[in-house]
């Protein structure tokens, strides 16, 4: 479990800067003599960064080698830390946010690819499940470390803490880590890169846009048409050219397509929480931002909780199991944030938040580990880019989702923006957790031995499996664990090797 920790602190450290810098925009703004809100430059430069660059790191990783490049991606998250650190003006930090964006871009895809070629299947739900708490305690703990740095010592250190942690990073992928690559690499598909760039620049600024309402709101409208349009074009583009980059016959494989469809619906929905709640917490009840950030910290007490959990919850109930009654329960424990009061005990929010943790985390555990179980090694750089970014852009959505919520309630009420109350985030809360509920259509159509020889649920002994040729019986598919979806890929080899 060495490999998934040192990628797992990898992510942990980009998860972390990419929230944590919330909090100290204000001193931020005083330093630079600005506005807060100009300096959202800095954030959306970020953002915008990694929706560029994460579908180019599937092909990176194969053509010069994963090592090599998840050792450059610390460095180059490393340098554009420094550089935000030293900036004197926002342009210079903004300019520095897109050089630590281009490492986060390439830490998150191909730290989960060296984890995924190195970890047995046995232990790759074990291997997730430590890869799935940066992601969670990321935004939870990033804006109360933010605050107290900021307050306590100075705004710059949250930049320069990334230096020793990246740097004993390289050291430990360095000397633990295989550089495993290719033997053959496609030629670069520059077409792709530029219409997918496109799609996903315009689409993760126009979520941006989408919470600010009345802020330019023709420009949101041309952003999404635009995003929509070269999408579109991207996606007919990966059809008819030989090497794409973004490889479709993967959506060939069942349990890949469900859970990437249904997890993003899921991680659009969830990733409302960690907007919505503190300002339900703030500027509903009146707590401070220490006071709120403790009783958040909840869900990622939780998320460690589950990783001794996992294993054996899949072991006996299986995937699809815990995918449809995990999601279920997932979503009630959004929709019971909305009868937080300012009456509530702080012990009852904290223990409601710490169980939903773990419920979510086991969630994101499961969809973490399912999108890769029925993949070929030779197919998960591919895979990867595609999963990471449609997460991406479902965490994206979430922020985004939140917003939309909100001022749809100040709308309704026809109160001010600075307006807000509780109760507006307690029904954004009920309507976040009933549209989580649409990724279950997805998870419903898995097979019910979806996973099994990861999971280990009701998996026969090998001598007992039948052998995989087109002759094989057909009962047999509904029997073994991974049947359905090997022949798949195998009918799937020959145009992989048009589609890349």
């Amino acid at each position: 479990m060495v490999v998934p920790l040192i990628v797992a602190c990898a992510l942990f450290m980009e998860n972390l800067d990419g929230t944590v810098i919330t909090t100290a925009l204000p001193a931020m703004a005083l330093s630079f003599d600005t506005s807060p809100i100009r300096l959202s430059l800095g954030v959306t430069a970020y953002m915008l960064s990694l929706a560029v660059f994460i579908p180019v790191s599937g092909w990176v990783a194969d053509r010069f080698g994963a090592r090599t490049v998840f050792r450059l991606a610390i460095a180059v998250f490393i340098l554009g830390s420094i550089l935000c650190g030293l900036s004197m003006g926002v342009l210079e930090f903004a300019a520095a946010r897109v050089l630590q964006g281009i490492g986060g871009a390439m830490m998150v895809p191909v730290g989960r690819l060296i984890m995924i070629r190195r970890v047995e299947k046995s232990e790759l739900v074990r291997a997730m499940a430590y890869l799935t708490v940066p992601a969670l305690i990321g935004p939870v703990l990033g804006p109360p470390v933010g605050g107290f740095i900021t307050t306590y010592v100075s705004w710059r250190w949250i930049f320069f803490l990334n230096v020793p942690i990246g740097i004993l990073g390289i050291v430990l992928v360095t000397y633990l880590i295989e550089n495993y690559r290719e033997a053959e690499t496609w030629p670069f598909d520059w077409i792709g890169f530029l219409l997918t760039g496109t799609s996903l620049t315009c689409l993760m600024y126009d979520f941006d846009l989408v919470g600010h309402p009345g802020e330019s709101g023709w420009l949101a409208w041309v952003l999404l048409g635009v995003g929509a349009a070269s999408g579109a074009l991207a996606l007919l583009h990966s059809k008819l050219h030989l090497h794409p980059l973004i490889d479709l016959t993967l959506l060939d494989v069942p349990s890949f397509a469900k859970t990437v469809a249904g997890g993003s619906i899921f991680r659009m929905c969830a990733g409302a929480l960690p907007f919505l709640l503190p300002l339900m917490l703030q500027v509903g009840f009146g707590m401070s931002a220490f006071a709120s950030g403790l009783l958040t910290f909840a869900s990622a007490v939780g998320s460690f909780t589950m990783k001794i959990s996992t294993r054996p919850i899949l072991r006996r109930f299986g995937f699809r199991n815990v995918l449809i009654g995990n999601g279920i329960i997932s979503a009630v424990s959004l929709v019971v944030c909305s009868f937080f009061t300012i009456s509530t005990p702080s012990f009852l929010i904290f223990a409601v938040l710490l169980a939903g943790g773990f419920f979510r985390s086991l969630q994101y555990t499961s969809l973490n580990t399912l999108t890769f179980a029925d993949i070929l090694p030779q197919r998960l750089s591919g895979a990867t880019s595609i999963s990471s970014m449609m997460q991406q852009l479902s965490n994206g959505m979430g922020i985004a989702l939140g917003a939309v919520l909100l001022h749809g309630m100040l709308a309704w009420r026809g109160a001010a923006a600075g307006a807000l109350s509780a109760g507006d985030a307690r029904v954004a809360f009920v309507i976040a957790g009933l549209l989580s509920l649409f990724s279950l259509p997805f998870f419903l159509g898995l097979a019910a031995d979806a996973g099994a020889e990861v999971s280990g649920h009701q998996a026969r002994p090998a001598a007992a499996r039948p052998a995989l040729s087109p002759e094989a019986p057909g009962k047999a598919g509904h029997e073994a664990p991974s049947e359905p979806e090997v022949p798949s890929e195998s009918r799937q080899e020959p145009r992989k090797a048009r589609g890349g």
